[in-house]
């Protein structure tokens, strides 16, 4: 289904060309004053030196043209020679009538016959999710969710850090702690026990008193990387252990990342790619792509017209070990033999830009990838407090993800509960649904780039742009349908018609704007933008709904019109919600 701004520019194109003009000045846009026009076209203004002539005149010819259009109800030609005009409630009817016929709302799925994978988790094992996580993930699933609406086939990637120093650093301290365990007895050739020797709270201790163990006692951590060598080379004790912190933690992230609304389709980590690091590493030297410096092995990514210094990518540090550039070169080197996908893309803290860059052009260089595959890191800005600064606790520590989400809950059924009387139930359960759109869309109505302030008092106002006015305004939708239909009235029998009320006029010009702004929202990879379609939605309806009566309007056939119109408000909602990743209650 074309855009509602190419159906309207064709009108005026063609009116351009029957007053001899190039029908190319015939592009539309929607007015910067609303006060004069609902739409403009400075077309002659560009027209005027093509063909030697005031620009008034030539908006003049062309407004006589349009004079008995199908589409406009009054077009002007203004001084210079702007062409303002107003649009036909039928003709926007027609148009919303297609829509509601059609699939997703008439977008043409711009995303189709793409793979893409994202990747957007990227936690460390045995550490519990922090703040600093949020982003990635809210931020990764609105964009996995945006493009599968566009019809692109997506694969979400968690790719877990489990297979690195921390690994070592938890298998040592506990052959210190537990040094019974038969995972340290090298001589034991029985089965191991199934159930893991720890559970995950003790394992979120163990790992950051080994690490600060490791930063005092060169010794300590000595040994840990030596059983860091044991488990990459697959000693059997010590795979059986990591194997247990491997599922205990899984476990824990599954669950706080489900309280999240976001799931992966890849539980994928490291260590995946670990037998693959040698047959690449040599690929690249028996290619001439890396080289030894200074005992390390590089691969030079410079280019002539680079304006600032990019360092070499390092696959190999001098003594041998691999770096998280090794990880994610032999990932990407995986994720093409396996899946062939046209893009893959990074949903990553923006300050590891140049990193990013410098594995790209490896990839490219050292032919990875195909020249057309795209790899595109979407860098994304801090989540500060109210000082400013980087998100801390109280005591300046790095708040633990299910903390924060349980303040911004706590604070919404308080909320709740001091303006309703409900069961205690049905608060608790409406406090969680609500206290995530809370969270998600103050970080998603952002720019992804940009820092913003995290501001549970602003989030959690059912006043301005936050999550919870929405859901406020879809709560008051669904009860005037559900007062409609305990009346005896079926919703699914309305149909929209021409009211000739300018509210309801504003509302079905922003419900055609959807798959304009959905195609957009998807090539520029913007959550943002849905957000900002939803608050304008919002504010239209709300705006109608205080200027009109519904339910008490007398004309049936007009009460119709305004329950079909409703009706779809709703449905355009909950899709534009479900692709930012969270859901509306039936009350509030």
């Amino acid at each position: 289904m074309k855009k509602i701004l190419d159906v309207i520019s064709e009108e005026v194109k063609k009116a351009f060309a029957e007053a001899g003009y190039d029908e190319a000045l015939g592009r539309v846009t929607i007015s910067n004053r609303p006060d004069l026009c609902e739409y403009q076209c400075n077309g002659a203004m560009a027209g005027a030196k093509q063909y030697h002539k005031a620009p008034i005149m030539i908006a003049n010819d062309v407004a006589e043209k349009l004079q008995n259009s199908a589409v406009f109800s009054e077009v002007s030609a203004v001084a210079p020679g702007f062409l303002n005009m107003k649009i036909k409630e039928a003709f926007l009817i027609d148009y919303l009538i297609q829509m509601q016929e059609s699939d997703k709302f008439g977008l043409e799925n711009p995303g189709q016959n793409k793979k893409i994978i994202i990747d957007y988790g990227g936690p460390n094992v045995a550490k519990p999710l922090h703040v600093g996580h949020l982003r990635s993930a809210i931020i990764g699933e609105s964009i996995k969710r945006i493009c599968r609406y566009a019809g692109a086939e997506v694969i979400g990637d968690i790719h877990l850090g489990d297979w690195g120093l921390q690994m070592g650093l938890i298998v040592y301290e506990l052959s210190l702690r537990q040094p019974d365990l038969p995972y340290f007895d090298e001589s034991f050739e029985g089965e191991y026990p199934q159930e893991a020797p720890f559970t995950i709270s003790e394992l979120e201790e163990i790992y950051p008193t080994a690490s600060g163990k490791s930063k005092e006692d060169p010794a300590y951590k000595e040994k840990a990387m030596e059983a860091t060598f044991k488990l990459q080379s697959g000693v059997r004790g010590y795979r059986a252990l990591w194997k247990h912190i491997l599922n205990v933690s899984v476990t824990d992230l599954k669950k706080n990342y489900a309280n999240l609304n976001v799931d992966f389709d890849l539980w994928k980590g490291e260590s995946d790619v670990h037998d693959i690091i040698p047959g690449m590493v040599q690929y690249m030297k028996d290619g001439g792509y890396a080289h030894e410096s200074e005992g390390a092995l590089v691969v030079d990514v410079v280019e002539e017209t680079d304006t600032k210094e990019i360092p070499p990518c390092m696959i190999l540090k001098s003594d041998g070990a691999s770096l998280y550039n090794t990880t994610d070169l032999a990932t990407i080197k995986e994720r093409m033999e396996t899946m062939n996908p046209d893009a893959i893309l990074y949903v990553v803290d923006k300050r590891q830009d140049l990193y990013f860059e410098q594995v790209f052009r490896c990839a490219r260089k050292t032919k990875l990838v195909k020249p057309e595959t795209e790899l595109k890191f979407l860098g994304f800005g801090t989540m500060n407090g109210k000082d400013g600064k980087p998100f801390k606790t109280r005591t300046g520590g790095v708040m633990r993800l299910e903390y924060l989400l349980q303040e911004v809950y706590d604070e919404m059924l308080r909320k709740i509960s001091e303006n309703k009387s409900m069961p205690e139930e049905e608060a608790a359960a409406i406090a969680k649904v609500v206290a995530l759109s809370a969270v998600k869309y103050g970080d998603l109505s952002n720019q992804a780039s940009k820092d913003y302030i995290f501001d549970i008092d602003r989030f959690t106002s059912s006043e301005g742009n936050t999550g919870v006015y929405l859901l406020y305004t879809m709560v008051r939708i669904k009860s005037i349908l559900n007062k409609y239909k305990e009346a005896g009235g079926k919703v699914e029998s309305c149909k929209l018609a021409a009211t000739a009320n300018e509210s309801a006029k504003d509302l079905i010009k922003q419900l055609t704007a959807f798959n304009t702004m959905m195609e957009n929202a998807y090539v520029e990879l913007a959550p943002h933008k849905v957000c900002a379609y939803i608050y304008e939605l919002a504010n239209a309806f709300n705006h109608f709904y205080h200027e009109t009566k519904i339910l008490t309007e007398e004309n049936e056939e007009m009460k119709s019109a305004y329950i079909a119109l409703l009706a779809l408000t709703i449905s355009v909602m909950e899709t534009c919600i479900d692709v930012l990743g969270f859901d509306a209650p039936e009350r509030m």
